[in-house]
């Protein structure tokens, strides 16, 4: 299984659509999803990009050899200054459970930390996201404090957990054999831009 990397591309709409609009994966987010329509994501599609840029996100279609989309990961509000962004990932129900999401955490890690130099990135996520929460301690990120209370979602206040992971973090655990050095033996990672 090759996992890559490239450009939003019309033919993912359908894709996008559909786990915007599956309730199960829904939940997982802070925004309610479910009230785009298509004009909705045609329109992220197309305004979308996936160059690293100051002040920007760049959004990124997960793909395997088929080119299928699979689902999408961003790095956003991306600060050259600082050297952070903002890391997120949704993926289709068909992608669960085959280790697209860590390959594909991996490749863009790659990418930020050590094509573009950035320090730092982070996240933040539902507490009750159980799955989420495993896929990005697996990944190696650190949990770095909770929001208490932080989001009011349908009826109820959510904590929400910030994690990050800082390039030291990377090149020690991809260098010494530790968690990344695994995930990279398992699968093998391509980035294409096309």
């Amino acid at each position: 299984m090759a996992v890559m990397l490239r450009r939003l591309k019309i033919q993912d709409c359908e894709g996008m659509f559909e786990w915007m609009h599956d309730m199960e994966i829904a939940q997982c987010f802070r925004d309610n999803m479910s009230v785009k329509d298509w004009n909705d994501v045609l329109e992220f599609v197309k305004n979308s990009d996936n160059v690293v840029t100051d002040g920007a996100s760049a959004h990124f279609a997960i793909v395997e050899d088929t080119d299928e989309y699979l689902g999408t990961i961003s790095l956003k509000n991306i600060n050259l200054k600082d050297k952070n962004a903002e890391y997120a990932i949704s993926l289709r129900r068909t992608a669960w459970g085959r280790g697209i999401g860590q390959a594909a955490t991996m490749e863009v890690l790659r990418l930020a930390f050590m094509e573009h130099g950035l320090e730092r990135i982070y996240l933040n996520v539902l507490e009750n996201n159980i799955k989420a929460i495993h896929l990005y301690e697996k990944c190696g990120f650190v949990l770095e404090g909770k929001f208490r209370h932080h989001l009011y979602k349908n009826g109820v206040y959510n904590d929400l957990r910030w994690y990050a992971m800082l390039r030291d973090d990377y090149v020690k655990n991809l260098g010494g054999g530790g968690k990344l050095l695994s995930c990279f033996s398992i699968i093998i990672y391509k980035f294409k831009n096309a």
